[in-house]
């Protein structure tokens, strides 16, 4: 079996030589760390790739298959390709510039993991949901430490879930029970590759120790004044699970701001959409028309005010979004053009002189 395959290798590529290729496990700065299924090497990338990538989107990310040169003694490699990708986990990197950050790749399953011995975001939860169908992997609600909580606590808080992640496994567990992990065999099956998102000291490395049966994270609790996690996990770090399932760590997020999700936001408010379709007028704008179906769900309870205007908000949040992201674009290549009508009147006066 080529080691590859190990490491989750299904790229419908034809190939002559697998041993060119690896996965992303680390990534730290500038450098990276990859695996071959056998090796694990320290690389970079390479000039070539570097003056050719315009984006931050076209460099790796954990998860990421790679083509690489091994200097196999020094175990040290240099990243000469990237795979497509067949699902990346995007968002708007933390600051004010205009940047995507790509949180992991090539995953099947995204767990957004939350505590129930915090407090209940169900509009944060939205945005996760959204990302997820957007990024092309399915997602599943994990809430840990449920031993914490009593059975009614954890009732509650799936009916509240419910509302808003409509046909998503919603699965509560505590790690250090084991209650409720049989429930996620199915997505840790061999060759699969999944990756927990949330906030920190909500369990994710914690988990990751239990199906590890070792400790290879640092965990640590909420604090109990305010509820609020810890920062633990420092960077993003794929690991290779016993029975051949492969995880993806990741730091804690504070804020999830949207990158893109036009595709995804039907799929995540599907039972807006269904009520929007069942309005009298094909253009209505669901405020005062008559025959509004979605303002008639929200009068009888079928629908809450807080989730529609929830949904209008992420609408309004994506439009800005791609508003910026079309002005850089539009900035890049203004920049672009005066960089190549720089260099042919460079050209054009050495020419001459000669």
């Amino acid at each position: 079996m080529n080691p590859l395959h190990m490491l989750g290798w299904d790229q419908a590529i034809s190939v002559q030589d697998e041993s060119q290729f690896a996965r992303v496990i680390t990534v730290q700065k500038n450098s990276y760390q990859v695996s071959d299924g056998e090796t694990e090497y320290i690389a970079h990338v390479s000039g070539r790739f570097l003056n050719e990538a315009t984006d931050t989107l076209d460099f790796p990310a954990v998860g990421d298959w790679v083509k690489v040169q091994k200097l196999k003694m020094e175990k040290k490699a240099v990243i000469t390709g990237l795979l497509a990708r067949k699902s990346a986990f995007i968002r708007q990197a933390a600051g004010f510039k205009t940047e995507a950050q790509v949180v992991a790749a090539n995953m099947d399953y995204v767990l957004i993991v939350h505590s129930l011995n915090h407090d209940l975001n169900v509009r944060r939860m939205e945005r996760y949901i959204l990302s997820t169908y957007e990024s092309g992997a399915s997602p599943i609600i994990v809430l840990t430490k449920a031993d914490q909580c009593s059975l009614d606590d954890v009732e509650q808080a799936i009916e509240k879930i419910e509302e808003v992640a409509i046909g998503i496994p919603i699965v509560p567990i505590s790690s250090i029970t084991g209650q409720g992990l049989e429930q996620l065999v199915p997505y840790i099956e061999k060759g699969k590759t999944i990756v927990l998102l949330g906030s920190s000291g909500v369990g994710k490395s914690t988990l990751i120790n239990v199906w590890m049966e070792r400790d290879v994270q640092v965990t640590q609790t909420i604090r109990e004044d305010d509820s609020k996690g810890r920062h633990t996990t420092t960077h993003r770090e794929l690991f290779l699970l016993p029975n051949g399932a492969m995880v993806i760590d990741t730091p804690g997020m504070r804020e999830l701001q949207l990158w893109d999700g036009d595709t995804a936001l039907d799929t995540t408010f599907q039972d807006i959409e269904a009520f929007a379709e069942a309005c009298k007028f094909r253009d209505c704008q669901h405020e005062t028309e008559p025959g509004c179906r979605v303002q008639e769900a929200i009068a009888v309870g079928e629908l809450s005010e807080g989730r529609y205007q929830s949904y209008l908000k992420l609408q309004r949040e994506l439009a800005f979004e791609q508003r910026r992201q079309d002005q850089k674009a539009k900035l890049l290549e203004k920049s672009k053009w005066k960089q190549i009508t720089k260099q042919q009147k460079s050209h054009y006066k050495q020419t001459k002189k000669k």
